[in-house]
């Protein structure tokens, strides 16, 4: 009597390799990255590996919609207690939280980050949906200037979130140093959103080189 086949199940293969997928890209960043190469570490043939993601381009996004998901619990699990702290506090612990997550996931993250900046629909990425939201109903709030861009700072802010663990990240071993990184990261983030950079009342007046 022929042996019975194992049925497969495809929700579970596809998790393994977006599994392995993950951990190429955070050990060796995008350029290390292939269809092949996943299909190995998942433990399943090419032509499995082919069937759900043709190209490496595909594998990159699935990597990239997993970190939005993992980042959006990450900063915004309990957003609505956060939310009733006053202002100052809650954005500084969403500040935190973002910067202590960038340090843990560098490469990851910035897979994550040009992934949704080459975007043509970033509306679709859940953090990014969320984040920008905040920050244009903090740029029409009391608490802000006129005339913030919230696009515009935005992605500023995130460009700086995820590219400090390129410099801080040698210097940032342990866990207990890298929390120390995200801190100072974010402590200088707030300070830039409450005072800037030039004192009030001399721009202008500075010398022109």
């Amino acid at each position: 009597m022929p042996a019975l086949r194992k049925k497969r199940n495809p929700d579970k293969t596809r998790e393994a390799i977006l599994e392995a997928a993950r951990l190429i890209l955070a050990q060796d960043g995008k350029e290390g990255l292939s269809v092949a190469q996943v299909a190995q570490r998942a433990g399943v043939n090419r032509g499995t590996a082919y069937h759900h993601f043709q190209t490496r381009e595909q594998l990159v996004e699935g990597a990239a919609a997993w970190v939005s998901e993992k980042l959006y619990r990450s900063v915004y699990e309990d957003s609505a207690y956060v939310y009733s702290l006053p202002a100052q506090t809650s954005a500084e612990t969403f500040t935190v939280r973002l910067a202590e997550f960038a340090m843990e996931n560098p490469e990851l993250g910035r897979v994550w980050l040009f992934e949704l900046l080459r975007s043509q629909q970033p509306a679709a990425d859940r953090f990014w949906r969320q984040y920008a939201s905040n920050f244009e109903r903090f740029a029409e709030s009391d608490l802000a200037p006129q005339g913030i861009d919230a696009e515009v700072a935005s992605v500023f802010m995130l460009a700086g979130t995820f590219l400090w663990p390129v410099w801080a990240g040698p210097r940032a071993r342990t866990a207990k140093e890298r929390k120390q990184q995200a801190k100072r990261f974010a402590r200088e983030l707030i300070r830039l959103s409450l005072h800037g950079t030039i004192r009030p009342g001399v721009y202008g007046t500075i010398p022109r080189p």
